[in-house]
């Protein structure tokens, strides 16, 4: 009976300490990531002292800059309308006379995309003029084509930047450096650098949020954090080719309101009980332990915000929602000025959908820019009369564009264009930027950039720059060096800021 009793008491011991030791190695490995977590938190910019005492990024410093503000800021939000696929530049918002002119003619053209496919350089193509009219509008006189009448409207408080530059060729890297900086490797998206360096202005809502997501080229990673904390993921409402807005698993009608905060408190506590035996802190651990706060939050808060039948019908019927062409991007507008009026910081709006040649890719058929123009021209236009009357448009920045632009000449037997990173044009509204100027600008024919040069780069630049934060300053230390959205380039564009 004693050796039976010895015998069971060793194997107590040894499952003992084989689940012990197991949790120990684990640990160390945990503390080292925490180790190195925290002391890159350490070297970055103010905005981790806020975050690490949880401030919320609408309180100021004594200073009297909002928490993480390397510097008085011009804006407090960002909306990203992401024109998904590349929108033809010479077809929307930049003019060109000469290749109305030059229209069926051959010129030898440099092209990156072309030498990738044949090795060689200067080949002639032939050039195509737009199939659109432009037409001047506003004071200003600036000109925009017949795809994007209702925009136009508003082109006097318009910032247009035609001499955009990019890397990548290709739609998946070159929307990857759009959002992250970075062709092929994982990084932040710039949304998560954003909510990083300055929080939240409501806590009962995320900070970063991206609305109908596309799962192509880069999907989640276009709205991921990377090795930044978990807790400045973007969070996605619905997705591409979706009509539905919504949060997954917002609510629950199987428990009620009380037993639902039992279960949570239930969860915290456990999770805190592991958090101290461990005697450790874990990023991921408590990021997962904010995001269960988080979601009980939302769920007192955020059915309301995205609850667009409480909006008037005229509110409805000038985004266009009551049109099947408009309805989709229209609901889409309205629910990010809805979140930007309830404090969320970064809020994406894309326009694409899953195909391997996301929506504005015209390669062959580039009379469908008509169709997507219409979808989202007079939802845009609304957004920005919306953001005006509220006086929104005073601290919130509005950044259209895609991945790239599209080249001048034809592709196809003469009814497409092809991908072009050299030179097309994005615009940007409010948020201290200069309205109704055009900078830069591509050569006669709208091929390449060749003033005013602007590359995505100096782009995330100065809107870091509005919002307050140092482009080179804004940091994280991760695998021995210090990151940030811009790598090691990148300079502030201070013609285009008023």
């Amino acid at each position: 009976m004693t050796d039976k009793t010895n015998i069971h008491q060793i194997q107590m011991v040894r499952r003992s300490m084989l689940r012990q030791s197991a949790c120990g190695f684990s640990s160390l490995a945990a503390g080292a990531m925490a180790a190195s977590a925290l002391a890159s938190r350490a070297l970055t910019s103010k905005a981790l002292a806020a975050d690490a005492v949880g401030v919320p990024a609408s309180e100021v410093t004594g200073a009297g800059l909002p928490a993480g503000a390397h510097f008085q800021p011009r804006a407090k939000r960002i909306i990203f309308l992401f024109m998904q696929g590349g929108v033809s530049h010479v077809d929307s918002f930049d003019y060109k006379p000469a290749l109305a002119k030059n229209d069926g003619n051959k010129m030898p053209f440099d092209d990156a995309r072309e030498f990738a496919r044949t090795g060689q350089r200067g080949i002639e193509q032939r050039l195509m003029r737009s199939p659109w009219e432009f037409r001047q509008y506003g004071e200003t006189g600036r000109y925009v084509s017949d795809l994007f009448p209702e925009t136009a409207k508003h082109v006097d408080d318009l910032c247009f930047l035609h001499g955009m530059h990019t890397d990548g060729v290709a739609h998946g890297p070159a929307t990857l450096f759009l959002h992250c900086g970075s062709t092929n490797f994982i990084r932040p998206s710039v949304g998560s650098w954003i909510y990083y360096g300055l929080g939240t202005e409501n806590a009962d809502l995320p900070g970063f949020v991206s609305i109908s997501p596309s799962i192509g080229n880069g999907g989640p990673r276009n709205y991921g954090c990377a090795f930044l904390p978990a807790r400045f993921q973007g969070t996605p409402i619905g997705s591409a080719g979706r009509e539905e807005l919504s949060i997954d698993h917002l609510g629950r009608q199987d428990a009620s309101v009380a037993r639902q905060q039992a279960q949570l408190q239930l969860i915290n506590g456990l999770n805190r009980e592991q958090i101290r035996r461990r005697g450790i802190a874990n990023s991921e651990f408590e990021a997962v332990d904010e995001s269960y706060d988080l979601a009980w939050r939302m769920q007192q808060v955020a059915p309301s915000v995205l609850d667009l039948s409480s909006e008037s019908a005229t509110t409805l019927e000038e985004y266009g929602i009551n049109n099947p062409e408009t309805r989709s991007y229209g609901k889409k507008c309205l629910l990010a000025r809805r979140l930007c009026e309830s404090g969320v910081r970064f809020v994406q709006v894309n326009y694409g959908d899953n195909s391997a040649n996301p929506a504005w890719d015209q390669h062959s058929n580039l009379p469908k820019h008509e169709t997507h123009a219409k979808a989202v021209d007079r939802p845009i236009s609304a957004l920005l009369g919306d953001l005006k009357r509220r006086g929104l448009l005073e601290d919130t920045i509005v950044w259209w564009g895609g991945e790239f632009g599209r080249t001048p000449y034809s592709q196809s037997n003469g009814t497409g264009r092809d991908h072009n990173p050299g030179g097309f044009t994005v615009w940007l509204a409010g948020g201290g930027f200069r309205p109704g100027i055009a900078y830069g600008e591509t050569d006669e024919f709208g091929f390449a950039s060749v003033r005013g040069k602007v590359h995505m780069h100096d782009l995330h630049a100065t809107l870091l720059h509005q919002l307050g934060l140092h482009h080179d300053q804004l940091t994280f230390h991760h695998a021995g060096r210090d990151f940030r959205l811009t790598d090691v380039y990148g300079r502030v564009i201070n013609d285009v800021i008023s």
